[in-house]
């Protein structure tokens, strides 16, 4: 059996672990001295709460190696196989953790780490299509290709709203995120093998938004694409974004996702972005 799990800095929409089987390891946020685990005694509305009540930036923590190997054995049977997708190991330890606790449970469990090269909603795609190929009666190897090509097409873009959080968690290089916020200006940020980088600056939200889906076009043009769009306690300009992903792109599929607290943690409240790849042909 294939048991296909993600960790919690990946987005998916109400309905998806269910309809696809997929499990969440959760991720643990640290905000004012008090450790939290995401999902569990910590939801998403708690921790915007305590965000603006504390007005700390939160810290989150991968999980070890041994807290992966508890989750795996909770989760599968000894000789299942389990399809782990990571967010990219630029910028966490978690997928380091997944391959050392798949090579402590070798021999139990065949497990597969999978570096998504990106996080939020992509993560949720790619636990999606192999789980349909899975359904669909796809071997293993088959499942890992068409996740490696989703990978290497993947386009993702953001703006952030609040550039504290990224520069304090190191998510982008500090000069840079200095710059802008000196600047008063909103960053675009684009991801780019599996890092962020700013990819333009501009003076007003609503100009980073467009901007934003402006890198987006540019990247996959009339191409049929699955879309998701993804927000951070800001739903407003998640929707506004939608209606313009509708007119801009050649949707197969859209999505609206909020983001995991451990990826919120991280980006700040008000972070907008867009995840689109290619619908595969055939």
């Amino acid at each position: 059996m294939l048991r296909i799990v993600m960790d919690g800095a990946g987005d998916m929409p109400a309905g998806w672990a269910e309809m696809y089987d997929i499990q969440v390891i959760p991720l643990q946020v640290q905000l004012k001295e008090q450790t939290y685990q995401q999902g569990t005694d910590l939801e998403k509305g708690e921790f915007y709460r305590l965000v603006a009540e504390t007005g700390e930036i939160p810290q989150t923590r991968p999980p070890s190696p041994q807290e992966l190997v508890d989750f795996y054995k909770s989760i599968a049977e000894p000789g299942d196989r389990i399809l782990s997708v990571h967010v990219t190991r630029t910028l966490s330890g978690i997928f380091a953790s997944a391959q050392a606790a798949a090579s402590e449970l070798f021999g139990q469990y065949h497990i597969i780490p999978f570096d998504s090269a990106g996080g939020s909603a992509a993560m949720g795609y790619l636990c999606r299509e192999a789980r349909l190929l899975d359904r669909a009666g796809y071997s293993i190897e088959r499942i890992l290709q068409r996740l490696e090509d989703m990978r290497r097409h993947l386009t993702m873009f953001l703006t952030l709203n609040n550039l504290s959080y990224a520069r304090r968690s190191m998510r982008m290089r500090s000069l840079q995120a200095a710059w802008a916020n000196f600047l008063h200006l909103k960053p675009v940020v684009a991801l780019y093998d599996g890092a962020l980088e700013i990819a333009g600056r501009v003076l007003t939200r609503r100009h980073a938004l467009e901007n934003m889906l402006e890198n987006v076009r540019r990247q996959v043009g009339k191409t049929p694409v699955n879309v998701a769009v993804f927000h951070a306690q800001d739903p407003s300009a998640g929707e506004s974004l939608v209606e313009k992903v509708k007119s801009v792109l050649n949707c197969q599929d859209l999505i609206v996702t909020d983001l995991s607290i451990a990826v919120a943690a991280n980006l700040g409240p008000g972070t907008v972005g867009i995840v689109a790849y290619p619908v595969e042909e055939g």
